[in-house]
């Protein structure tokens, strides 16, 4: 665990210029705090703990502005930049090296079962208040501004 926490005050390092400190990087970065959470949820989910995992993910809602579904499937170094607002859904699924900015949706269309929500391959970016809807695709090195994906007749779009 303390090495995926080191992974993730690395890739702020890396993306984000405005980061100075290993110590502003833990105490002001609601992203971080949000993934590592995530992660913990993740595995109270896993181990089909859901009402502590769905308590833990909406505790980090209230404190962050970011919600996280403990059931949604997060690649290594996931950078969420200016995170209020942005929701990931229960089957959603995030490659590595991905980057979301403040606002993005990744959600589901409707009361489908099964998956509904989208996947993004590794090394994408979703641009601030992009919506990404359904269980769709964006394959590897995409970038999606501020746009609405929204397919339900065709399930997989790959980019």
């Amino acid at each position: 665990m303390l090495r995926s926490i080191r992974e993730q005050i690395d890739t702020i390092f890396r993306e984000d210029p405005a980061a100075t400190s290993m110590l502003e990087v833990l105490l002001c970065y609601p992203g971080l705090h949000a993934v590592v959470l995530h992660r913990i949820a993740h595995s109270l989910y896993g181990l089909r703990l859901r009402l502590l995992a769905r308590l833990v993910s909406q505790l980090v809602r209230w404190f962050t502005g970011i919600e996280i579904h403990p059931g949604a499937t997060i690649g290594r170094r996931f950078f969420i930049d200016h995170g209020m607002g942005v929701v990931i859904g229960e089957t959603a699924v995030i490659g590595d090296d991905v980057i979301l900015y403040q606002g993005v949706t990744l959600g589901g269309t409707g009361k489908d079962r099964g998956k509904r929500h989208p996947t993004l391959g590794n090394r994408v970016v979703v641009g601030t208040g992009a919506k990404v809807l359904g269980n769709i695709s964006l394959g590897t090195t995409s970038r999606s501004g501020r746009a609405v994906w929204w397919f339900t007749r065709f399930p997989t779009i790959r980019r």
